[in-house]
């Protein structure tokens, strides 16, 4: 990438380069670096509008703040590229979210500026007060900074953060990035309040008119903080976060460095517990993404003078608009069914079911821990919840899963987008686990459709359960099988046999069969073409189709399981262990994702290096089995 046009911004090496630059020269660098920001993403695809609307808050935080020495917290961390370039990384941004490149989000082995690694939303409260605490407890007067935006505030773990932090007397700052949008449009009563507070534009002159006028007269100071308390107390009566024992400071202009950077300084002599209320635009200095910061929140390559550009080619349906066209349907079918997201209507799918049914949709913000147990309380009452998350955030969610739902045994349908490997988001969003930790719940049921059709079928057959079900289908699209238009579903429980082994005179060659879970259904069948291999369509890891399996392994004399998940405890864990139970000895090869977390980069070579494609698949069954047989 040519960087011509940033001179300044070559000059900056480390954040200490940031901290001898004049308030006038600060001003000149987050303009260059905006630009720098817009011209990497184009070029690499990325997040585009949280990072746009960072850039002064970044600068003012290096410039003020000793960092790495203080600790800054990014919560979510994709708006973290301003920051990422100003801490020595500028020269690697072509490389973003790329095999071998660097992360999209703060990573701890990345770089010591990224004090703490996070993509999920609201950990950065809970983390920075833990290490302000930890600096106390060692001596060390730093400063702890937790970022983190209106959306994430909305989550209980920010809250519980909240709570403990107000009655320590750490060094933390709790800087709210008021942007008004998480990446579905905020939700709540938090959100309300805090659009309320910032209207109120007479609280934040009433609170400067004592520093304006007062400060000239250094034996009035006293006297300008009491007209500050008591214009807060006239305007904002006990605010929130007041309440939580932070001092609140605020709102101001996160784009006016004139207004950030002495209030960091004045923050910076101050001790315990502080909360700045900045309010900042998503999208900020590019036009496009300002009038559409969803659009542009994680945009692909594009060209920054034209914009995002509609592809005129017909794409293949996504698993995701699957989801979404079922729902509406099943919804227009049965009276029942409520959808429910913890903040991901986009990216789950919802969009058109929140217009058809938007008295039946249910965005409860980010939270996920209330949305299954919310999903619960439906379910009690004859509601058909199904409740679309992703499934690395389903994580967040586990005891609910097991105590909420399935202990009670309701039935709820989990929609689990972004299963497996997710691509240039790298290990925080991975969908490597569901597997394992839903099939080990007593009452749950996972299936794992092959491809788009299936999805749809699978989604009904969920529906139609009286306990508890998710389906697991992955980012993007698969093989291309266009849905039926019907709302049938397949049977419960059951695969098919889709590849019959050929018979032949070769008596030593292995009668292997692969045994598929999910979408790696395609390119097993591609890899047994070569071997003369029998292929399953399993289609449910649990309950797993036992039936089949044994006829299966009476018939064969070594199976091999192949899934896009974690291979410990997962679907072929399952097939061992209904083999062990029915006392049958056969080889089993599971292949999967290994014990290791696998960074970002394209789905495709991802699968690839972990042995998942066609060719990785045939060349594992013939090192196991055929050159055996062979030698």
């Amino acid at each position: 990438m040519a960087t011509t046009s940033y001179p300044l911004l070559q000059t900056i090496n480390d954040p200490a380069d940031v901290r001898k630059l004049s308030r006038a020269d600060l001003k000149v660098l987050a303009t260059e670096l905006r630009g720098f920001v817009l011209e990497s993403v184009s070029q690499t695809g990325g997040h585009l509008s949280s990072n746009l609307g960072t850039v002064e808050l970044t600068v003012a935080l290096h410039h003020v703040f000793n960092t790495p020495e203080d600790r800054l917290v990014w919560d979510v961390g994709h708006q973290t590229y301003p920051h990422k370039i100003l801490t020595g990384r500028r020269d690697r941004m072509h490389t973003l979210r790329q095999l071998g490149g660097i992360s999209g989000f703060p990573q701890r082995a990345e770089s010591p500026y990224d004090t703490f690694g996070t993509a999920h939303s609201s950990t950065s409260i809970s983390a920075a007060l833990g290490m302000a605490m930890a600096a106390k407890r060692k001596g060390e007067d730093r400063y702890a900074v937790a970022i983190i935006g209106d959306g994430a505030m909305t989550a209980g773990m920010a809250f519980e953060a909240l709570n403990n932090g107000g009655v320590t007397d750490a060094n933390l700052l709790v800087i709210l990035n008021d942007n008004d949008m998480s990446i579905s449009p905020p939700v709540g009563a938090l959100n309300r309040y805090l659009a309320q507070l910032m209207s109120g534009q007479f609280y934040a002159a009433a609170k400067n008119v004592g520093k304006t006028v007062l400060r000239p007269v250094p034996p009035l100071l006293e006297l300008a903080k009491r007209f500050e308390q008591q214009a807060k107390g006239m305007v904002v009566p006990a605010t929130l976060f007041e309440k939580f024992g932070f001092n609140y400071i605020g709102p101001i202009d996160g784009h006016d460095l004139d207004s950030l950077i002495p209030t960091l300084e004045n923050i910076k002599g101050l001790k315990g517990p502080q909360f700045l209320h900045v309010v900042t635009k998503k999208g900020q200095g590019y036009k496009l993404a300002e009038a559409d910061p969803v659009a542009y929140h994680g945009p692909g390559k594009f060209d920054p003078a034209v914009g995002l550009v509609k592809s005129t080619a017909a794409p293949k349906q996504t698993f995701t608009q699957v989801f979404g066209q079922w729902l509406c349907d099943m919804a227009a079918q049965d009276g029942r069914l409520v959808g429910i997201t913890p903040a991901m209507r986009e990216g789950s799918g919802m969009v058109e079911f929140e217009k058809r049914f938007p008295d039946r949709y249910y965005d409860v913000g980010i939270a996920e821990q209330h949305a299954v147990t919310f999903a619960a309380g439906m379910a009690c009452e004859g509601v058909k919840p199904v409740v679309a998350i992703y499934s690395t955030f389903l994580q967040r969610a586990y005891d609910q899963l097991i105590h909420d739902v399935a202990l009670q045994n309701l039935p709820v349908v989990f929609a689990l987008d972004r299963a497996g490997l997710v691509g240039a988001d790298g290990a925080t969003h991975a969908g490597a686990y569901d597997i394992p930790f839903v099939r080990c719940i007593p009452n749950m049921s996972m299936a794992c459709p092959a491809d788009e059709r299936e999805c749809r079928q699978l989604l009904s057959t969920a529906f139609e359960q009286d306990h508890p079900v998710a389906v697991r289908y992955p980012r993007g699209s698969g093989a291309g099988v266009a849905p039926l238009a019907s709302l049938e579903g397949l049977p419960f429980g059951k695969g098919e046999i889709r590849r019959e082994r050929l018979a032949t005179d070769d008596l030593a060659a292995p009668r292997v069969a692969i045994l598929a879970f999910g979408t790696l259904l395609y390119p097993a069948l591609q890899a047994a073409e070569s071997l003369n291999a029998t292929v399953v369509n399993m289609r449910w890891a649990k309950p797993l189709d036992v039936d089949l399996l044994l006829q299966v392994a009476s018939q064969h004399d070594a199976l091999v399981t192949v899934e896009e998940g974690a291979i410990m405890g997962g679907a072929g864990s399952a097939v061992t262990e209904a083999l062990n139970v029915a006392g049958i000895t056969l080889p089993v090869l599971q292949l999967g994702l290994p014990d290791v977390f696998i960074e970002h980069g394209d789905p495709a070579k991802l699968l690839a290096l972990q042995g998942l494609d066609a060719d990785g698949i045939q060349q594992a069954i013939t090192r196991r089995f055929f050159t055996t047989a062979e030698g």
